[in-house]
């Protein structure tokens, strides 16, 4: 059951369409403004990262702020940070790592 993306030739606004099937006719009109003029548009897509990858892609300390927006990235520095000093990790520090690792973010960071 796909999901097509169109821009408003109008307000230049994207609109989403689910449809049944990919061989059913799709009469979209945009979500913004009513327009019937509209054009396809390339949609965005996500695909998962192994951890071999991320660290591949952004190295061993994140390199600007928008690292620490993934999970695993804080956790991992975190981690590391924690070992080169001989200390042990307190058990709340585990947990949120943990638990952001499982894609739930600790309230610190979701409020960023």
């Amino acid at each position: 059951m796909p999901i097509y993306e169109f821009k408003c030739d109008d307000c230049k606004r994207l609109t989403s369409v689910f449809t049944k099937s990919m061989s059913a006719k799709v009469d979209a009109k945009c979500n913004n403004c009513g327009s019937k003029k509209l054009s396809r548009a390339l949609s965005k897509f996500a695909y998962h990262q192994s951890t071999s990858r991320v660290l591949e892609q952004h190295g061993a300390e994140p390199a600007s702020l928008e690292d620490y927006k993934d999970p695993r990235q804080i956790g991992r520095w975190a981690e590391r940070k924690f070992d080169e000093y001989g200390m042990e990790m307190p058990e709340k520090a585990r947990e949120m790592i943990d638990a952001a690792r499982d894609g739930q973010m600790p309230p610190p960071v979701d409020e960023l």
